[in-house]
């Protein structure tokens, strides 16, 4: 298999009922379900469209909002012979800008919503790009016999989307997947799930994230069906365990958070997910108290830790969890998946010794290629294997970890000042951009507090604010002024828990910002 269309190709040829529902959930164009026989003839139409353009192994946005209509727009574009660039409806503007300005794409697919979002942008894009809206591109009619010459110049290094997560300059980071590091990943990943037709899916990740590989091209490749549930829900546990049980979804691939949500608020205790038979989660710490609470519910349900960065395509280990756990104790990341290999180095490049820590680097099939358009950050982190003597790559994760006394791996922390936040990386160093350009600001210093999962902003005024009489009324009015500034300008993820105005900041020796300092004065202030 070279092309990750053949999964949708096999399943319609092998599938009892093609008009079987593959993807279920909210769409703008009213269409809440797509067949797989539908997701064909749209996404046949679709890659006519682009062939027909003459848009050949180019970057191609798809701006809409989470939707089976999204998912038939990524096949698109795959038909078409290009690779996609998922967008978040509600990401502002600026962050767009950065990311369209980054990968120039030939073609910005939106739907109703978005091409509103488009035309009300007051900075119009800077370079010549066509927006054309997915219902008109699917009336476009199929030409097999261009699509044909597409497969057939196809290969399996060929890139198949760039997702981007958040840069360590404040700038976003394109990372690129190819179709054999998703097809390696999807068939590691259903083995371990053990998928089959009768698989329902509950999708809760956002469709510009590599975290929905697990639903998308999963259920194209078994023919099983998958539920794209409404965000809202997540805000009412209960119903969203109604929702569960309503539509029979039977396994569930969610962020630690998202299932913290539901078990923190007592949810478990009022209504019960029924249907559920596999639960697995990762990209954050699980706290132990609301894993307990989850298997004491679904005593008989597995529960399967995940763990693996963006730059190797998803998820690279797993452990099944088999237990309840003591409260300081912590659940295995478990062993990689076939064909990769986790090495741990030392801040020599030299494995630790048993049992003490170092820098998860993973190596494999499973890797990207590296950063969009930026061969600086690709060199940096995807570096010479130094415990080989030929040429082998191997991505240097961040993340520190352990072997326990089993060979199993443990995760410990980040490394650097990336962290994971309702299930999204993100770099402080973004949260600062943003919040320096606030003209109220006259410098800015974002830290994570894990242990209440914390972004805190501290700041000190700009001077030609300072140099003004500042009264309570005065600081409460310019705090409020910022946060406006966040909200507008950053991803609801992203945004701070809690500002700080500080008279100066604390440095280091150095001469650097003292984060350390700040990090132990919030906490402090906390208790």
């Amino acid at each position: 298999m070279i092309n990750i269309l053949e999964y949708l190709e096999e399943t319609l040829d092998e599938i009892p009922n093609p008009n079987k529902v593959a993807f279920a959930g909210a769409d703008t164009s009213g269409r809440t379900e797509l067949t797989f026989h539908e997701l064909s003839g749209l996404g046949r139409a679709c890659g006519s469209y682009i062939t027909n353009s003459g848009i050949k192994k180019r970057p191609i946005a798809v701006f809409m909002q989470k939707s089976p209509s999204m998912i038939a727009a990524f096949l698109g574009v795959i038909y078409g012979g290009c690779y996609y660039i998922p967008l978040d409806s509600e990401m502002p503007a600026f962050r767009i800008h950065l990311i369209l300005e980054t990968v120039n794409p030939s073609l910005i697919i939106c739907d109703d919503v978005t091409s509103e979002i488009i035309a009300g942008w007051d900075v119009p894009l800077p370079f010549s790009c066509q927006v054309i809206n997915f219902s008109e591109v699917c009336k476009h009619t199929n030409d097999e016999v261009a699509l044909a010459n597409v497969r057939v110049n196809a290969i399996d290094a060929d890139p198949l989307y760039v997702v981007f997560t958040s840069g360590s300059t404040g700038v976003p980071k394109g990372v690129v997947a190819t179709h054999r590091s998703v097809i390696d990943y999807i068939e590691n990943l259903s083995t371990v799930l053990d998928v089959s037709a009768d698989t329902v899916f509950g999708n809760q990740s956002p469709l510009y994230l590599d975290a929905c590989l697990k639903e998308v091209y999963t259920t194209l490749k078994f023919g099983a069906s998958a539920y794209l549930i409404p965000q809202s829900l997540f805000m009412f546990p209960v119903k969203l365990i109604e929702y569960i049980n309503d539509n029979g979804i039977n396994t569930i691939c969610w962020v630690a958070s998202a299932l913290s949500l539901v078990a923190g608020l007592g949810a478990l205790k009022a209504a019960t997910p029924k249907t559920l038979h596999t639960i697995a989660f990762g990209s954050e710490v699980f706290p132990i108290k609301h894993y307990n609470l989850w298997r004491e519910t679904l005593p008989d349900a597995r529960f399967i830790h995940l763990y693996g960065p963006t730059e190797a395509t998803g998820m690279s280990c797993f452990y099944e969890a088999v237990r309840t756990y003591e409260t300081d104790e912590s659940i295995p990341i478990g062993h990689p998946f076939p064909n990769t290999e986790i090495i741990l180095l030392d801040d020599n490049s030299k494995v630790p010794e048993d049992g003490q820590p170092g820098e998860i680097c993973i190596r494999g099939t499973c890797l990207s290629p590296g950063y969009f358009s930026d061969d600086e950050k690709t060199v940096a982190a995807f570096i010479q294997n130094p415990l080989s003597a030929f040429p082998d790559k191997i991505y240097k994760t961040g993340d520190m970890g352990r072997r326990g006394s089993n060979g199993e791996l443990y995760y410990i922390s980040r490394r650097d000042h990336q962290i994971k936040h309702m299930g999204h990386r993100i770099e402080l160093a973004e949260v600062e951009l943003v919040a320096n350009g606030c003209d109220a600001i006259g410098l800015a210093c974002a830290v994570f507090d894990d242990t209440n999962s914390h972004i805190v902003l501290y700041y000190v005024l700009s001077e030609s604010v300072a140099a003004e009489t500042m009264d309570e009324a005065s600081n409460k009015k310019i705090k409020s002024t910022v946060r406006s500034y966040l909200k507008k300008n950053l991803p609801r993820y992203m945004l701070p828990h809690n500002i700080y105005q500080l008279k100066s900041l604390p440095h280091t020796p150095g001469g650097k910002i003292d984060r350390v300092k700040l990090l132990e004065q919030y906490k402090t202030e906390r208790m």
